[in-house]
């Protein structure tokens, strides 16, 4: 879908479809709805009079207009209580919109700017967050499946039409940015839904490579001989039991120029989850494909920066490798030696995503990254936590962790952090080893103690780890979160990486 801003006249705009906008309470429509219920000859008031439109959050009416406007058809968006109303609500609507205007005969819609009207939000805030919304909402993956060309229907642009002519360029420009934000979030849940035989860790180094490649990004593998040099031996025995050789990723981003690292993203990049010899029941384990969504995102996250001119040097890596059960893979009571040297006694083989991401965080590290951010499918605690609402983040440093919160919520994605008390230490310390990868006995806080492995190896350089496992795949469409592969975190690691810049 492409996304654009044009000056003119809603009313008189010729498309398949108008969508115009209704607060909860609201009998005589003003502004752009007001003008197309006049060329309606009152049409949107007798709906409203009659009870069919009151404008409730989510409400969506369909009024034909008879020939009496260029357009066929005026889809009258119910906005709920004006208090209540914020950018969040905006990409929301505008997710459901494209959702109820995918059909057949429907390939082009123009659109208020929600919000920017009485509603008294900033309008370049309601232009990003309409294409953002639009199109994440229209997203799906049926790359794999047969469908007719009515259920493949799709709207293929959507135009803002804002009557002031004066704010159309800066709008215009909001809107590009809100669609390379969307673009990126979908790129990462393509991958995500990817099944595993049609992306193993080969694979996805050459699809990071194509967007390298298109951005103009840095690229870089580590192949196994590689890490085997720098002593990544944590990293290794995740990948022992596999055929598929392990890949480690490397994107870079001079957006600023000169030496030196602002930030590095760090993915967890399994791209199917066995649990290896401690292996998980059958049941949901075609799940597990999904496991590599941390590296989808921060590669996609990557690839946005250099899209969009982020004035910041940036590096994404991803560590992937699948984790497999066979007579060659790494065994409970194992000892590993991570790249910094730190010896970890594997208690559980299904706690491999922590250990494809020490060697990681200690490459960033070797490169020089002044800050870290790692991303990673990595507890089902966190599920129980905190459900499929937030994600979980857990930090050595508040400054940096106040950032990402603040990024996170600009995205409409909600965060809780998590205490990481010197108390939790003893949780993860071994009889044999430096640590252990999982916690001792059953002393709960899975998530924390997940956080807890990992901060060793971030070492002095600000950190903030992001548990997205409860919030990475979705059962239904919700707002602009569809069924799937949710794309949760990529907007958030954009927003941190172009705030960074403009700091």
């Amino acid at each position: 879908m492409k996304v654009r801003v044009e000056q003119g006249d809603i009313a008189r705009y010729g498309a398949d479809a108008l969508v115009v906008n209704l607060f909860e309470g609201v009998t005589a429509p003003g502004g752009g709805t007001g003008a197309v219920d006049a060329a309606l000859g009152g049409a949107i008031s007798q709906v409203i009079a009659a009870g069919d439109l009151r404008g409730k959050s989510g409400e969506l009416v369909t009024i034909h207009t008879l020939g009496k406007i260029p357009a066929p058809r005026v889809l009258v968006a119910g906005l709920g209580s004006r208090e209540g109303f914020d950018i969040d609500a905006v990409r929301n609507l505008a997710a459901n919109v494209a959702r109820a205007l995918r059909r057949p005969g429907i390939k082009r819609a123009a659109t208020l700017a929600h919000g920017a009207g009485i509603g008294g939000l900033d309008p370049e805030a309601c232009a990003q967050a309409i294409a953002e919304g639009a199109i994440l909402g229209s997203y799906r993956f049926l790359k794999h499946k047969s469908a007719s060309d009515e259920e493949r229907a799709e709207l293929e642009e959507l135009v803002i039409v804002e009557h002031d002519g004066a704010k159309v360029p800066a709008m215009q420009r909001a809107a590009e940015r809100g669609s390379i934000l969307a673009e990126a979030t979908n790129i990462a849940r393509d991958w995500a839904n990817e099944p595993s035989n049609h992306l193993t860790p080969t694979m996805m180094a050459e699809r990071a490579e194509a967007l390298a490649r298109e951005a103009g990004l840095e690229f870089e593998v580590l192949e196994r001989a590689d890490m085997e040099r720098k002593g990544m031996g944590s990293l290794l025995s995740v990948a022992k039991g596999s055929v598929e050789p392990p890949k480690l990723i490397r994107l870079g981003w001079r957006g600023r120029g000169g030496d030196g690292w602002d930030l590095a993203l760090v993915g967890k990049g399994i791209t199917f989850d066995t649990g290896g010899i401690s292996i998980k029941p059958a049941a949901n384990m075609e799940a597990m494909k999904a496991d590599m969504t941390g590296a989808a995102s921060v590669i996609a996250a990557a690839w946005a920066l250099a899209r969009l001119g982020a004035k910041v040097n940036v590096l994404a890596i991803a560590p992937c490798t699948e984790n497999m059960p066979s007579g060659s893979a790494t065994k409970p009571g194992d000892v590993v030696t991570a790249m910094n040297g730190r010896t970890i006694e594997i208690i559980n083989t299904d706690a491999e995503g922590r250990l494809v991401l020490a060697d990681a965080i200690c490459w960033a590290n070797e490169l020089g990254a002044q800050r870290i951010v790692d991303v990673a499918t990595l507890t089902g605690a966190v599920t129980t936590a905190l459900g499929d609402v937030c994600y979980a983040l857990m930090t050595n440093d508040d400054a940096l962790c106040r950032q990402v919160e603040e990024a996170a919520a600009a995205a409409g994605e909600k965060t809780w952090r998590l205490p990481m008390w010197k108390e939790y230490d003893e949780y993860i310390k071994s009889d044999v080893a430096d640590c252990r990868n999982v916690g001792a006995g059953n002393r709960g806080a899975g998530t924390i103690v997940g956080a807890k492995f990992i901060e060793p190896f971030a070492g002095k350089t600000p950190w903030v780890h992001m548990d997205i496992a409860g919030v990475d795949n979705m059962p239904s469409d919700r707002g602009w979160v569809t069924k799937g592969a949710s794309g949760y975190s990529v907007r958030a690691m954009i927003n941190l990486g172009l705030a960074l810049g403009e700091g």
